[in-house]
């Protein structure tokens, strides 16, 4: 009788976990983040008005001027910020310095955010590479490096060739095309998809898949957003956990099945760190390569004299990918956590601080390019962008980054030498991620 009386209780408490604990995450995770946030843009707080006035790909040079005239490090009631190129690469190399994601202060609501948990793997936070710290993080670098070298990326060059060809080929030149969704987004998906073993009858639920959850980098989520994400990300992680058992049973020559087997001292990922590296490494290998070839092709169709210089002088090909990622990244920042008490460029940094590095702030400093807001594919230091972070969390996939940027970008302009953008281009939404939703455009 006992039993049957308590039953209906039992069911009745573990629904109301089940809303309870999704409206916990998103009240702290980003609810309060996002009131304050925008109060305190409100009062002009150069961080608050960072994060709220990021939204959409909107021109933030003018902000990250501001910014700069602060120092080397801005001090707000919100935390520390910079847009100073030698403060970023100081701050990202620095051991001082971990990664972050928003935690209270409060201990209940430490608590809280313990007890709602809802157990899926997240691109920022551990074990993900882009959460972890030594001794875990370069564990999981090395064996993700082992089978993620420069040279294997190289062989790939001819491999990415053949699948920009073939897209290019598939586009009807007599009509419009969105370049996002026909050539900007499938071409990189197609290559990480096969880097990592994933059929190709399944690439498309991954683009969609990386595409939905492209938010989740972002703080402040509305919350029919974080629901999304949060579906997304289950439906991610039960499409990974099919996938992973497939190559377990019939491994194949891609890295992903390669990083399956690998292992470092003896030992190889656990479960959940194989599919947080192979989810981070499979998503962060097409969505900011989607943004890099997106915003590639706006510039150069709205530089032309840029782009007749890459016609006269085709060697400048991967000198201009370089500019482009420096001149409109696909990472707006990366947020650290202060460690231990320090200073940056003189400015003291207390314990226990949170410093923005705004990446899209430094590559436009002036003390490390002349004439920053120029657009320039023949720069000498181009290269010396940070769109790629600094230190021990450089981008592991920055040299197939490049290599797509510039196989693809160059491949459309030689196919369609009259391409020109129509209006309705649209930007993303997202904060963390800058770049087109929507890009339309004429072949001919």
């Amino acid at each position: 009788m006992f039993a049957l009386k308590t039953t209906p209780a039992r069911t009745f408490l573990r629904r109301a976990e089940e809303i309870a604990k999704p409206v916990t995450r998103w009240s702290i995770g980003h609810a309060i983040p996002r009131v304050a946030l925008r109060a305190a843009a409100r009062r002009g707080d150069l961080q608050g008005r960072l994060s709220i006035e990021a939204g959409g790909g909107a021109d933030l040079t003018g902000l990250f001027d501001e910014i700069r005239a602060h120092g080397a490090v801005a001090t707000t009631r919100v935390g520390h910020v910079t847009t100073r190129h030698s403060a970023c690469k100081d701050i990202l190399t620095d051991d001082a310095f971990k990664t972050v994601r928003f935690v209270p202060d409060n201990p209940v609501l430490n608590r809280l955010v313990a007890w709602s948990e809802s157990g899926l793997i997240h691109p920022i936070q551990p074990p993900s590479l882009l959460a972890s710290e030594p001794p875990d993080h370069t564990r999981y670098r090395k064996l993700v490096t082992r089978v993620f070298t420069a040279r294997a990326v190289e062989q790939l060059r001819q491999r990415t060739q053949a699948i920009a060809d073939e897209l290019l080929e598939s586009l009807d030149p007599t009509n419009p095309v969105d370049l996002i969704e026909q050539y900007c987004g499938l071409l990189p998906v197609t290559v990480i998809s096969q880097i990592l073993g994933v059929p190709p009858e399944e690439r498309d639920k991954v683009l969609a898949l990386g595409g939905a959850a492209a938010p989740s980098l972002d703080l402040g989520l509305p919350w029919r957003t974080f629901r999304t994400v949060e579906a997304t990300l289950a439906e991610f992680d039960s499409w990974l956990t099919v996938h992973l058992e497939k190559l377990r049973a019939n491994p194949g020559d891609n890295l992903l099945s390669k990083l399956i087997a690998a292992r470092e001292d003896g030992v190889g990922l656990t479960e959940r760190e194989l599919k947080a590296t192979a989810g981070l490494v499979l998503a962060a290998g097409f969505e900011t390569t989607v943004n890099l070839l997106g915003n590639g092709i706006a510039l150069l169709t709205r530089n032309p004299g840029e782009l007749g210089k890459l016609r006269g002088n085709p060697d400048l090909w991967s000198n201009a990918v370089d500019e482009i990622l420096r001149y409109d990244p696909p990472v707006l920042l990366t947020g650290r956590l202060c460690a231990r008490d320090t200073e940056i460029g003189g400015v003291p940094i207390q314990r226990g601080s949170i410093v923005s590095t705004v990446l899209a702030g430094a590559n436009r400093d002036p003390e490390i390019f002349d004439a920053p807001s120029v657009f320039d594919v023949a720069r000498a230091n181009a290269r010396d962008h940070v769109s790629f972070g600094a230190g021990r969390h450089y981008c592991l996939g920055a040299s197939l980054a490049r290599m797509e940027g510039e196989v693809g970008l160059r491949s459309i302009f030689e196919r369609f030498p009259d391409l020109r953008l129509l209006g309705g281009a649209r930007r993303r939404q997202t904060r963390i991620l800058r770049g087109f939703e929507t890009l339309p455009a004429t072949l001919i």
